[in-house]
């Protein structure tokens, strides 16, 4: 295991990073971690969203952030669609299709699906565009142009092409990683280790600006 200086201070690291960053990138915490963490193998689950915005009228400001269903959908109908999913199930039927990807393993673990005001999903895992694919049948079923019992067929088929009879893909920008869950023990801190960054922080004791 690693040993680190007495007296060592992330906060210097954590400062020059964010210096080199892009300004709408940016590093909030900065903390040692064990030799036997990694960033994908350490991984527990991983929590998506998908928003939908749902209305006749677009609103500007989540143009970028949600994807826009001017059809009137069934929350109802995509709920009773969420729990097929739930287990573990080969998703072969839902890999990414325009580059035939072969994933290793299509066997995923889903722990958790809803809607509510948007789609949320946790898995061990999700293979590219899973979840876009995943929310395209979902919104099919709110828009009731297929009926919730469709997801077990698919998924038994494995096959992408049967997923392709009743929806596209859903479009990347209502998309967003929303939390990675790690290993509890891989996330115990060394022994020895400087304390976290949480970013330097400053106060003004003393106002230099002129009043009027």
């Amino acid at each position: 295991m690693q040993e680190f200086m007495p007296g060592v201070s992330l906060d210097h690291l954590h400062a020059a990073l964010n210096g080199l960053l892009p300004s709408d990138i940016r590093v909030r915490e900065i903390s040692p971690a064990v030799p036997e963490f990694h960033a994908r193998f350490s991984v527990r689950s991983k929590i998506y969203h998908y928003k939908i915005y749902n209305d006749t009228v677009m609103d500007p400001f989540q143009r970028y952030y949600a994807y826009h269903s001017a059809y009137k959908l069934n929350p109802e109908a995509m709920k009773e669609a969420t729990k097929y999913f739930i287990g573990r199930h080969d998703f072969s039927a839902f890999a990414n299709a325009s580059r035939n990807d072969r994933a290793p393993n299509p066997v995923k673990n889903i722990f958790s699906f809803d809607v509510i005001e948007k789609i949320e999903v946790e898995g061990s895992g999700f293979m590219y565009r899973q979840v876009r694919n995943m929310a395209a049948l979902l919104i099919q079923i709110g828009k009731e142009a297929i009926p919730p019992g469709i997801v077990p067929m698919i998924l038994a088929s494995r096959d992408r092409k049967e997923l392709a009879k009743y929806s596209l893909s859903a479009p990347p920008h209502g998309l967003c990683l929303i939390a990675v869950n790690y290993i509890e023990k891989h996330m115990q801190l060394p022994l020895g280790c400087p304390p976290k960054s949480l970013g330097r922080s400053h106060t003004i004791s003393k106002c230099k600006l002129p009043c009027y």
